[in-house]
Parts: C-alpha cells; structure tokens; sequence
C-alpha cells in the first residue's frame, strides 16, 4: 500500500497527546496544580494551555489516523480474498 499519510497522522497524533499528558503531570505536580478558578501560577497556566491544546487536537489527529489504519487493514483483507 502506498504511503497515505497514515503512518504520519499516527505519529503525530501520539506526539501531541503525550506532550499534553506530559504538561498535564507537570502542571500537577511541579507547577502547583489549579483549582476551580485556574492554575496556580505563571507556570501553571502555561502548562495548563498546552495541555487545552494538545489533548483535543491531538487526539483528533490520533482519531483520523487510527481510522485510516483500520480502513487500509479492512481493504488490504478485502484484496487478499
């Protein structure tokens, strides 16, 4: 099968959602943590942005890319019958 971009989106996708888990653990645990109003200092807010945007979109990114290793899986079985 041809390179479609899958590989790619996969990488990419999984990239970004962990450097978002990573600034999640950092917010919590090294910056001060937040509470209902926000996160507890400079630090803390920046992580707590990247973690906002790193977690949707990259798990959008994960999505796309796991739905287009199964639809390539799916015509890879197709072609083998």
């Amino acid at each position: 099968m041809p390179d479609d971009g899958t590989r790619q989106l996969l990488q990419g996708g999984g990239s970004i959602v962990g450097a978002g888990i990573v600034a999640g653990i950092l917010l919590e645990t090294v910056f001060g943590g937040f509470t209902r109003t926000g996160a507890r200092t400079n630090a803390g807010w920046f992580a707590l942005i990247v973690v906002l945007g790193c977690i949707p979109f990259g798990g959008m990114l994960l999505t796309l890319g796991v739905a287009k290793w199964l639809r390539n899986r799916r015509i890879a079985r197709s072609r083998e019958e």
